[in-house]
C-alpha cells in the first residue's frame, strides 16, 4: 500500500492507495496514524478513494487507530469511500462510529 501524508490547514490528510488487508497495509495504516498523532496532529482525515480492498484486519486497524487517536485528543474522519468499503462499514455498523464524507473538501470543511 502507498501512503501520502500532507497537511492542509490544521488537518493531516492521509491518502491511502492499495489494500488494507492482513499483511498488506494494516500495520502501515496503524504506524502512519500513530506517527501523525505522535507528531501532534489533532485533526486527521483518511482519504480512502484509492483503497481497493479492506478485510477484517483492515477494519480492525481502522477501529484501533480511531480509538487510539480519540484517547489522545485527536479526531479521525474518513472520506471518499468506495461502494465496497462503504458496504463493509455499513454491515459491521462501523459507519456509525466514523464521520464519513463523500469528498475530501467536504471533510476538510467539517473540521
Amino acid at each position: 500500500m502507498n501512503v501520502n501524508v500532507s497537511t492542509i490547514g490544521n488537518v493531516t490528510v492521509i491518502k491511502l492507495d492499495g489494500r488494507i488487508t492482513i499483511g498488506s497495509g494494516d500495520l502501515q495504516l496503524r504506524n502512519t496514524i500513530q506517527d501523525a498523532v505522535d507528531s501532534g496532529a489533532k485533526n486527521i482525515l483518511l482519504n480512502l478513494s484509492a483503497v481497493k480492498a479492506i478485510d477484517s484486519s483492515g477494519t480492525g486497524e481502522l477501529v484501533a487507530a480511531y480509538t487510539s487517536a480519540v484517547n489522545r485528543g485527536a479526531k479521525i474522519k474518513l472520506c471518499a469511500l468506495s461502494q465496497a468499503i462503504s458496504n463493509i462499514l455499513t454491515l459491521t455498523q462501523l459507519i456509525t462510529v466514523f464521520d464519513v464524507y463523500d469528498s475530501e473538501q467536504e471533510a476538510l470543511d467539517s473540521f
